[in-house]
């Protein structure tokens, strides 16, 4: 009996304001079967600190976050401060 551990980002979404979703996928997995599956979300808003972000996140990221997405994402957060 072998068990195994696997992880994956399986989905990314970017939302209108230029916020990024993800989804990592956690497979526990014996002898080639999936027997159980967790998932953990997280959520990226312009121009944050990438570091530690997965690699096929941060470069999704750093294609959508454009200077035009990051300003109106300031300009919307003031305007609701």
């Amino acid at each position: 009996m072998s068990i195994t551990k696997k992880t994956a980002i399986d989905e990314i979404t970017v939302v209108e304001n230029g916020i990024v979703l993800y989804r990592e996928a956690t497979s526990i997995m014996e002898d080639g079967n999936e027997i159980a599956k967790t998932f953990h979300r997280s959520s990226l808003t312009p121009a944050s600190d990438l570091t530690g972000v997965p690699n096929k996140v941060a470069e999704i990221c750093n294609i959508v976050w454009t200077q035009d997405v990051i300003d109106a994402y300031q300009s919307m957060i003031a305007i609701n401060a």
